[in-house]
């Protein structure tokens, strides 16, 4: 066998490895959880919704688990965490459709509610799975090009971002030799801009791939990619990486 093919597989090898995917049932999340799954691993996702836990199972080859949760509530989530035990990596890509609005239109409600799940829940997910995760594990936190690259409108978005990316370096100091890395995606085909028409979205996602070196959005396997890397290179922590197809040039 080719050596460096040997190593790589070595170094993506998560058998016998336990994985929970916070957000694990649609987007970058479920292809997050297939990627795992496919390197061996013993998947749990995890969605405050039972009908998508239940949907994303009947996408997941078998032996992969669902739980319930509300990532919004402190008590649950330690619940969670109690629950399932010892694990080796945890993945956060739980997050509602992006809160945006210009600063004149603000709505402080809405901006407080943005950061409960997708700041929030990141900080009190890592607090709670860090007494359950084995030498050697890891966190991966999920941010994006918004913090580096806002549009306006953006000013909450990207203000999570930047809260995040600050998290995933204080949180790999603290809890070293933990390893805690986030992975910032441009935009990518997903759920995640379910809230716009059919037609708005398609045409959203031609001015993006117009407007950047890859000349083409990403896709959520591409991103899965990036929080494999996350989750199996040994040496890395404290790393945002972006994959973005060149959003932050353009």
């Amino acid at each position: 066998m080719n050596t460096t093919t040997a190593l790589g597989t070595q170094l993506t090898d998560l058998h016998g490895q336990r994985v929970v995917v916070l957000g694990g049932t649609s987007g970058t999340g479920l292809a997050t959880a297939q990627a795992a799954i496919g390197h061996g691993a013993e998947v749990t996702v995890v969605s405050s919704s039972k009908a998508n836990i239940d949907r994303a199972l009947a996408e997941l080859p078998s032996g992969a688990r669902g739980q319930a949760a509300d990532l919004t509530d402190p008590g649950l989530v330690l619940e969670l965490f109690d629950g399932l035990g010892p694990i080796d990596h945890l993945v956060f890509t739980a997050g509602e459709p992006l809160t945006l609005m210009t600063l004149h239109d603000l709505d402080l409600d809405r901006a407080r509610q943005a950061f409960e799940l997708r700041y929030y829940g990141a900080l009190w997910a890592a607090h709670a799975a860090a007494p359950q995760l084995r030498p050697g594990g890891s966190i991966t936190l999920t941010t994006g090009t918004a913090g580096r690259r806002p549009s306006a409108g953006w000013a909450v978005a990207a203000s999570i971002c930047g809260a995040i990316e600050s998290l995933t370096r204080a949180l790999a100091v603290e809890l070293a030799p933990i390893r805690v890395n986030a992975v910032s995606p441009g935009v990518v085909r997903s759920p995640l801009w379910d809230s716009m028409s059919e037609a708005s979205r398609d045409q959203f996602y031609r001015d993006i791939a117009a407007a950047i070196p890859a000349g083409r959005v990403g896709e959520v396997a591409d991103v899965a990619r990036a929080y494999l890397y996350c989750v199996t290179q040994p040496f890395a922590t404290g790393t945002i990486l972006t994959v973005d197809g060149g959003t932050v040039l353009a």
